[in-house]
C-alpha cells in the first residue's frame, strides 16, 4: 500500500511542476486534463502525508518514552504514544478506503426515472412527492434539475418522471436511491382513515457518453409523434415528441420535454446509451461478485429499500437499518444521513472484499 502511495504522491508532484509549465498554461485540453486528474487524487495525497508526519511523531515519541527516565515524563510521553498510535491507525483506514477502486460513472451526470407501482392515484402523488424531495436535494448540492419526460395522473401526481440532474459528483450519491420507496399513509380520497401501502420505483442511470457504449442505430427503431399534455390532449401540431425502441433488448425510450424533435431524438439517444450501459455494468456485476451480493451499489429494483411512514413520521432504510423520525425533512431533501451511511457500508463491504481476496 504504501508503494502505491508513494507513486501517487510522485505524480500529483509531477502534475503541480506540469501546471506551471509555460507550454501547458497555453493548452486548454492539457490544463484541463491535469488538473482533473490531480483533483482526483489530492485527497489521498493529503492523507498519505498526514499519515507521513504522524509516523514520524510517533517514532519521535517511541524513542522519547525509551530514553525517559523520570516517571511523570513517561506517563506523558506514553499517553502521546497512544494518542498517535491511534490517529495513525485511522489514517492507514481512511487511505485503504481512498484507495478503493473508484466508479468511473461516480463523476457523470444522472438520468433518474420515477414510476408509481402499486397503490393507483396514491402512487402517482407519491412518485411527485419523491420528485420533489430529490429537486430539493439537488437544489441543496448546488446540482441542476431538468425534466425529460412526464406523465402526469391528473389528480396531481406522476405515473412516470424521468429528469436529468447535473452536478459533480451527482451519480456517486444518488445511485443508492435505485429501488422501491414504499409509502404508508391516509390517502387524501380515503373517507375512513385507513393507511394505505403504496410502491413507486425510482431507476438511477448514469448518464454515459457514446465512446462508452456501442450504439448501432441500425438496432433503433425511431418513431416521432405529437408531444401530449396531461390527460392526453396534444400541446403541439408538430410531431417533436420521440420514441426509441433498441429491438436486441426491448427497451424503450420516449422523450418530449425538449423543443425540437432533434433534441429530443438526441436526449432519447443519451437515455438509452444510458440504459445499455446499465445493462452491462450489470452483467459484469453479477460475473465479478458473486460471492458478494449485497442491495447497496447493485441497482437492484426488486425490493423495497425504503419507507416512509406519514402516521409514524418515520423514514426507515432498510438496506443499512437507518430510521429518522423527522419525515417533513426528510421529504424536502435531508438524505444525507441515509446515504452517508449506505456509502460507508459499501466502503467496508469493498474493503472485506478486496481483503478476501488478497
Amino acid at each position: 500500500m504504501l508503494d502505491k502511495l508513494a507513486a501517487i504522491e510522485a505524480r500529483y508532484e509531477e502534475l503541480e511542476r506540469l501546471l506551471s509549465d509555460p507550454a501547458v498554461l497555453n493548452d486548454y485540453e492539457k490544463m484541463a486534463q491535469y488538473n482533473k486528474e490531480r483533483s482526483g487524487i489530492e485527497e489521498i495525497v493529503e492523507v498519505y502525508r498526514d499519515y507521513k508526519r504522524q509516523l514520524d511523531q510517533l517514532a519521535g515519541a517511541r524513542e522519547m518514552l525509551d530514553a525517559e527516565s523520570d516517571s511523570e515524563l513517561r506517563e506523558m510521553a506514553l499517553e502521546e504514544v497512544n494518542a498517535l498510535e491511534t490517529s495513525t491507525e485511522a489514517l492507514r483506514e481512511r487511505l485503504k478506503v481512498l484507495l478503493l477502486p473508484k466508479d468511473p460513472r461516480d463523476e457523470k451526470n444522472v438520468i433518474m426515472e420515477i414510476r408509481a407501482g402499486t397503490g393507483g392515484d396514491e402512487a402517482g402523488l407519491f412518485a411527485a412527492d419523491l420528485f420533489r424531495m430529490y429537486s430539493y436535494y439537488a437544489q441543496k448540492r448546488g446540482w441542476k434539475i431538468e425534466v425529460i419526460d412526464q406523465h402526469e395522473t391528473g389528480v396531481g401526481g406522476f405515473k412516470e418522471i424521468s429528469f436529468e440532474v447535473k452536478g459533480q459528483g451527482a451519480y456517486s450519491r444518488l445511485k443508492y436511491e435505485s429501488g422501491v420507496h414504499r409509502v404508508q399513509r391516509v390517502p387524501e380520497t380515503e373517507s375512513q382513515g385507513r393507511v394505505h401501502t403504496s410502491t413507486v420505483t425510482v431507476a438511477v442511470l448514469a448518464e454515459m457518453d457514446e465512446v462508452d457504449v456501442e450504439l448501432n442505430m441500425n438496432d433503433v427503431r425511431v418513431d416521432v409523434y405529437r408531444s401530449g399534455g396531461a390527460g392526453g390532449q396534444n400541446v403541439q401540431k408538430n410531431a417533436t415528441a420521440v420514441r426509441m425502441t433498441h429491438i436486441p433488448t426491448g427497451i424503450v425510450v420516449a422523450v418530449q420535454d425538449e423543443r425540437s424533435q432533434l433534441q429530443n431524438k438526441e436526449r432519447a439517444k443519451q437515455i438509452l446509451i444510458a440504459r445499455l450501459y446499465e445493462i452491462e455494468a450489470e452483467k459484469q456485476r453479477s460475473a465479478m461478485e458473486s460471492e458478494r451480493r449485497s442491495q447497496v451499489g447493485t441497482g437492484e429494483r426488486s425490493e423495497k429499500i425504503r419507507t416512509y411512514n406519514f402516521p409514524q413520521n418515520r423514514v426507515t432504510d432498510h438496506r443499512v437499518n437507518v430510521t429518522s423520525y423527522n419525515l417533513p425533512v426528510v421529504m424536502e431533501g435531508e438524505l444525507d444521513e441515509f446515504i452517508d451511511e449506505l456509502i460507508a457500508q459499501d466502503q467496508a463491504e469493498k474493503l472485506a472484499h478486496s481483503t478476501q481476496m488478497a
